[in-house]
């Protein structure tokens, strides 16, 4: 990824690299220790900081090349203190040197001064932790998003706001009906403005939001509502969500041939499959993700 390109918005960066891999796959680094093989278990802290790392930049090495984007989650960096942060710091840098996309999973959302400080502990021009996009939650209303918002656009960076997740109790908030509609149509409906605002050359917005690949029907809605919007889809692969749901909510760029408007997430098909548990090297791993990546990626097409 060349300086030149970081310097142009998020949604024009995101349809160029979904043109470059020809798959709109993102890779989902997840590290739960439980499921991890035993090669990258270990019962010291220190150990394990170092084997975290190490699983991390295997899934890095894996995805290079592949596809566009990678997806940390970062309460599982975070759970291990300092150190894991630290983990999440570097790997975020590797990924970038990788050519990769980094969105960094962590649903940050918070009143005035907060909001500032998470932005630009995230999408900051001296941000400690390298994003390309942020996620972010919006229910403590819009003006919560105004700081994630300029702090992104003025660093090319971009954000992808909750709106319909995948988890089976979205509906208990997401789905209440007022006026006819649920609550996540409304919210649609807000965001539209400000994401047409900050559409780049390519037509694709820097501003995105989060759809669940187990709702498809709703998916193509909100495609329809938010012609312009990226979304991040989680939900294929282990959540349940098989290819032709997770890509109900892209469009297909005929001249390309390749799929626009977002990503789909995939983290434990991809990095915990069967394949995957009893390998006893590094190599070994990095080639189990290398195919599950593939399968995937022919899934997708």
């Amino acid at each position: 990824m060349t300086e030149n390109s970081l310097k142009q918005p998020f949604g024009d960066r995101l349809s160029n690299a979904l043109k470059a891999r020809k798959t709109p796959l993102c890779v989902g680094i997840d590290p739960h220790i439980s499921l991890m093989p035993s090669l990258f278990r270990a019962t010291g802290q220190a150990e394990q900081i170092e084997k975290l790392y190490d699983f991390s930049y295997a899934c890095i090495k894996a995805a290079q090349d592949r596809v566009p984007a990678v997806k940390p989650q970062v309460a599982l960096f975070e759970k291990f203190g300092p150190e894991g942060m630290r983990v999440l710091q570097q790997i975020g840098q590797d990924a970038k040197e990788a050519g990769l996309l980094v969105i960094m999973d962590a649903k940050r959302g918070d009143i005035g001064s907060t909001s500032t400080a998470y932005a630009d502990a995230w999408l900051g021009a001296n941000a400690p932790f390298y994003a390309d996009a942020l996620t972010v939650n919006p229910f403590l209303g819009l003006d919560t998003l105004e700081p994630f918002v300029h702090t992104a656009i003025k660093n090319h960076a971009g954000l992808f706001i909750l709106l319909r997740t995948s988890n089976p109790g979205s509906s208990d908030l997401q789905g209440l009906q007022s006026e006819n509609k649920p609550v996540y149509q409304h919210l649609a409906s807000k965001l539209a403005p400000m994401i047409d605002l900050h559409k780049g050359k390519t037509g694709w917005s820097s501003i995105g939001v989060v759809v669940g690949a187990t709702n498809p029907s709703e998916a193509g809605l909100l495609r329809k509502q938010l012609n312009s919007s990226p979304f991040l889809i989680p939900g294929f692969g282990a959540q349940g969500a098989d290819a032709s749901m997770a890509l109900s909510g892209l469009t297909y760029d005929h001249k390309e041939p390749c799929y626009q408007g977002g990503l789909i997430n995939s983290s434990r098909a991809i990095t915990f499959a069967d394949n995957t548990k009893n390998v006893t090297t590094h190599s070994e791993f990095v080639s189990a993700v290398i195919h599950n990546i593939h399968d995937s990626i022919e899934k997708l097409k």
